[in-house]
């Protein structure tokens, strides 16, 4: 299990303390535009490693007061449903008086942050992805490795891996003279992690392929997905060996012009059979959900994997009531927790009784009784 019992969120963003007992339950965060909705589930991205869901700069996080040049130290903490040892804590942030490098914390105990995907998978959508399939192929990458990340918590640091080693091999090629064995190494570096990249990325296509396929009396149409765009090699041999043929023409050009991190995926929907950027704008946020709705079907039912947490960023935007209500149902179905936020109350009225309703305003957070 991974629902959250509780959160607390200390100099975080625009919250100097803000204490939330969850009890495991689904929340729907309702109020004005700039009240902190987004904020609280910021938050909880962070509960994995990575730079949650606004890829902000960890430094940039606290809480800042007017005249204030730097933001203060902050803190999440959070208690989650455990196994026969019961529940476990989690907490991150930076301490006040030291470095600006995140700290984390499971059970009291300092962690590397890799650890937290051991306990949390929390999968988001965000308002900036519903134009996902109208933005760059960088866009798409970056939400696919998400679905990725959340079945495979290693592909993030495998990712990591080849774009640090990709920036150091543009920048010696740039000199005048580069060490020939140091771009050697550098290109193994990116061959090694890259082809795992590609294993990951296309293992999780056809999984969710096998998925949507299965999906039936879904509200949601389906989504017909591919790898497509430049991926390269499969393997570390051939990638490595394509990296170092390629190395003029990339010095030339300022960057590796061929590779994992050229790729891109296509959906099609499947009724219609036409490419998901010819859709209409309700469409296209219906297909976004059918692929995180389908990543969240599989890993509900994976074996010591822990269910994911789904955060969804004003949600009703571009869903008609029918569509609303499904997204409910089907999660409730799954038994996983949900985060969603709105500024109208009314637009999530078939979740009384589901869900905790929590108004959000310039008072905090406050938890209105079922």
């Amino acid at each position: 299990m991974s629902a959250l019992l509780s959160l607390t969120l200390t100099d975080f963003r625009s919250y100097e303390r803000a204490p939330l007992a969850l009890a495991g339950r689904s929340v729907v965060l309702f109020g004005p535009n700039g009240a902190g909705k987004t904020n609280l589930l910021e938050a909880i991205s962070l509960l994995s490693p990575g730079r949650g869901l606004r890829g902000a700069a960890i430094a940039d996080l606290g809480r800042r007061l007017p005249g204030e040049a730097v933001g203060r130290a902050w803190a999440i903490s959070a208690v989650l449903e455990g196994g026969e040892g019961g529940p476990i804590q989690l907490g991150t942030g930076i301490e006040a008086g030291g470095a600006s490098r995140r700290t984390v914390r499971v059970d009291g105990v300092s962690a590397p942050p890799a650890r937290l995907a051991e306990h949390v998978r929390p999968m988001w959508l965000t308002p900036a992805q519903d134009r996902l399939f109208l933005e760059s192929a960088g866009e798409r990458r970056r939400f696919f490795d998400r679905l990725v990340f959340a079945a495979e918590p290693d592909h993030a640091a495998h990712v990591g891996a080849y774009d640090t080693a990709m920036r150091e091999r543009t920048r010696l090629l740039a000199e005048e003279d580069p060490d020939p064995a140091w771009l050697s190494a550098l290109e193994a570096r990116m061959g090694e992690a890259g082809a795992l990249m590609v294993v990951a990325r296309t293992r999780t296509v056809h999984a969710l392929r096998a998925e949507i396929e299965a999906r039936t009396g879904s509200a949601f149409p389906k989504a017909q997905v591919a790898l497509a765009g430049e991926f390269g090699a499969t393997d570390r041999e051939a990638l490595t060996a394509n990296l170092a043929a390629a190395r003029a023409r990339d010095a030339a050009a300022g960057r590796a012009l061929a590779g994992p991190h050229r790729g891109d995926i296509d959906v099609i929907h499947a009724t219609h059979g036409r490419p998901a950027a010819e859709c209409s704008t309700g469409e296209q946020k219906a297909l976004i959900l059918n692929l995180v709705l389908a990543q969240a079907t599989r890993l509900s039912r994976a074996k010591d994997t822990p269910n994911p947490v789904v955060l969804l960023d004003e949600v009703a935007a571009h869903l008609d009531a029918r569509r609303r209500e499904a997204l409910a149902d089907e999660i409730a179905a799954l038994g996983l927790q949900s985060f969603m936020t709105g500024t109208d109350q009314a637009l999530f009225d078939h979740l009384k009784g589901r869900a905790l309703m929590v108004r959000v305003d310039a008072a905090g957070p406050t938890i209105l009784e079922d």
